[in-house]
């Protein structure tokens, strides 16, 4: 199997600050909540969308000084793509492409919010999402040939 990066963009980038009541020297534990969609184009079975999207979402549970989200498309060029085996080698290996690009724009969105940027953690390729760490019950979505989830 062959694959390339053909072009990356920014699809949504929003930050909305929360007017939230802290005591002094409270902190806030900020947890990301990442999610991939990949889908294959149709006109052209040699082309794939991956969508790698974080959020930050305040709750009354779990308040938050900020609401953030952040969804960029790679776009890729794969060859040879025929078992379910190259399919989880593809998403792994564009979802380590795009992720450091995601990183870097939630860098960039929060620091320019004037707030302390929000640097996501390093994380090692195929261990983002249960699918690609092989956990029981969580496979690779292919009930529609053309997405993975």
């Amino acid at each position: 199997m062959k694959y390339a990066l053909r072009g990356i963009t920014a699809e949504e980038l929003t930050y909305t600050i929360n007017r939230v009541k802290m005591e002094r020297n409270a902190k806030f534990e900020i947890k990301p909540q990442f999610s991939r969609t990949i889908r294959r184009v149709q006109e052209n079975d040699k082309l794939y969308f991956v969508s790698l999207e974080v959020k930050v979402e305040s709750t009354e549970a779990e308040p938050k000084p900020f609401n953030l989200k952040a969804r960029l498309v790679g776009i890729f060029e794969a060859e040879e793509v025929n078992t379910d085996e190259d399919r989880q080698v593809l998403a792994i290996s564009t979802t380590e492409i795009v992720y450091p690009y995601l990183r870097s724009a939630v860098s960039a969105l929060t620091a320019n919010a004037f707030i302390n940027p929000l640097i996501l953690p390093v994380i090692p390729a195929g261990t983002m999402f249960p699918e690609d760490r092989g956990e029981k019950n969580a496979t690779l979505s292919f009930e529609n040939p053309d997405m993975l989830n």
